[in-house]
């Protein structure tokens, strides 16, 4: 239990510090004079290189220690905290959060790895309980705090990066005494860099693409053929680069199991509808309905709420009855159901309503999210526990980076046309509006009276599309999770047909 604290307490650093600055977020663009595709990217950039690192680091965890490994992470997330702290415009955020998403990425797997390491599968439910009761604590207290922060003038949003520096050194030193992992070290190590490389290209360029089609240039050009047949060619490189090196960054065996298969698909639909929608929600409540950083905190608690209660008690009875497959595919039908009530949003949509598909979206992510993991690392020896449990977080991680990518766009091009149509309606011409018939700047406080109503108005109306492409991605979790196999907690910390053969640690 000692240990188990200070790997909460790193889990709580992680989380914390992406709620903080999600409620924030709109100022701190707004106050750097950001784009709503900059907004995009700010988040999108994290997201990225953690997807990318986060297989590398899984892998790395089957090889090398696991406290060193988790030691090096906090020391980078804690750095690039501190610099992004320090930015003085986008460009210097973006590039600040894509390396505090290498030590995020590395935390959220190999906490995952190591109390897998520690804990039997059959009392992992409960402790998986706990994970999701920290992660839900942090989510709540993360929008509230990053909104006190943000609304008082005497620290400023900066310190909404700031502020994790003082939890990550007192979660160094705690770990430091208390975690005693047993470790086997591999003479034969083989990290794929190449993969890793050619899968974060392929999915940049991919991304780069849907940020600029239909502004930047047409969706039937040069630009696209080049970028998009440039995206599908390196991701075929990276598919057939996994399948001959010895230690690839996604497991291709793995992958093609039914059930990491099935749960794969299902995570990468609940990353691309979580991430994508929730991200944009602290955006809404500030820029569509013109509510403080605080106050739009306090309107995202029912969706951390339903995070907390639904992880909590299904942790429990899972590890009670040992059945994990009713949990996820119940999850999976609720998570659509709150999104396709939240794609009814407006600029004029009842606060109680949205309060009500909040915690609908919140509990459906409580119950599949974590269990998926659990799902996968009831099918895999011990020995390929790191890289199974990193192929799941990674894939839940690029759903997360593409549909936060994808669903930025879509509102950036639904914002720009519903500004345009407004400012047509008021008499204004859109050309000779400049960056608010444009719908470019995020500092929607410095503009006058005609335009800020206009904008916020834009901005309200576009979010319930965005949250309709968030519920048509759930769906297609709910139809991977109907397919998974019923998956039963093993009582033994590896598979019996390969128990003696697999390293301990």
């Amino acid at each position: 239990m000692e240990a188990l604290s200070g790997l909460l307490l790193v889990l709580f650093v992680a989380m914390i510090s992406g709620t903080i600055v999600s409620v924030a977020l709109p100022q701190i663009v707004g106050a750097l004079k950001g784009t709503q595709s900059q907004y995009t990217w700010v988040v999108t950039a994290s997201l990225l290189a953690s997807t990318a690192s986060t297989p590398i680091w899984g892998k790395l965890a089957d090889l090398f220690s696991k406290k060193l490994l988790l030691q090096i992470s906090i020391v980078i997330f804690m750095v690039s905290s501190l610099a992004c702290g320090f930015a003085q415009d986008t460009a210097q955020l973006i590039t600040f959060r894509a390396i505090q998403g290498l030590g995020m990425g590395a935390l959220q797997v190999l906490v995952q790895v190591i109390i897998a390491a520690m804990i039997s599968p059959k009392d992992r439910g409960k402790y998986n309980g706990y994970l999701g009761g920290v992660m839900a604590v942090a989510t709540v207290a993360g929008p509230l705090l990053g909104g006190l922060i943000a609304d008082t003038d005497w620290l400023g949003w900066r310190w909404c990066f700031f502020v994790a520096v003082p939890f990550t050194v007192i979660a160094f030193f705690m770990l430091q005494k208390t975690l005693h992992v047993v470790s086997v070290r591999r003479s034969d190590v083989k990290i794929d860099y190449v993969g890793a490389t050619l899968i974060a290209a392929g999915v940049s360029v991919l991304l780069i693409w849907v940020t600029f089609v239909g502004n930047s240039f047409e969706w039937l050009s040069w630009q696209t053929a080049a970028m998009v047949g440039g995206g599908v060619l390196l991701l075929a490189l990276a598919t057939w680069v996994e399948t001959i090196v010895k230690e690839p960054v996604v497991p291709v065996h793995i992958v093609r199991q039914r059930t990491p298969a099935l749960a794969i698909v299902a995570s990468l639909a609940v990353g691309m509808a979580m991430f994508g929608g929730a991200v944009f929600l602290g955006q809404y409540f500030q820029t569509g309905r013109g509510y403080s950083p605080t106050e739009s905190g306090l309107l995202t608690i029912p969706m951390m709420l339903g995070v907390l209660l639904s992880s909590a008690i299904t942790g429990r009875m899972i590890s009670k009855s040992g059945n994990v497959k009713p949990y996820i595919v119940v999850g999976s039908i609720v998570l659509t159901g709150g999104f396709l009530l939240l794609s009814t949003t407006d600029h004029a949509t009842p606060i109680p309503l949205m309060m009500v598909a909040m915690l609908l979206v919140g509990a459906g992510v409580g119950m599949s999210m974590q269990n998926l993991v659990l799902a996968i690392q009831n099918t895999v020896p011990l020995r390929e526990l790191g890289a199974a449990s990193g192929a799941i977080t990674f894939f839940r991680s690029l759903g997360g980076t593409v549909g936060v990518s994808v669903l930025g766009a879509v509102l950036a091009n639904r914002v720009t046309a519903g500004i345009n149509e407004g400012l047509v309606k008021a008499g204004i011409d859109p050309a000779k509006a400049g960056a608010a018939g444009a719908g470019g700047s995020l500092d929607i406080q410095s503009l006058p009276e005609p335009f800020k109503t206009i904008v916020t108005t834009a901005y309200g109306d576009a979010t319930g599309h965005i949250f309709l492409i968030s519920a048509a991605i759930a769906l297609v979790g709910v139809l991977a999770t109907l397919f998974l196999k019923p998956v039963k907690l093993r009582d033994s910390l590896d598979l019996p047909a390969t128990s003696e053969k697999a390293p301990v640690g």
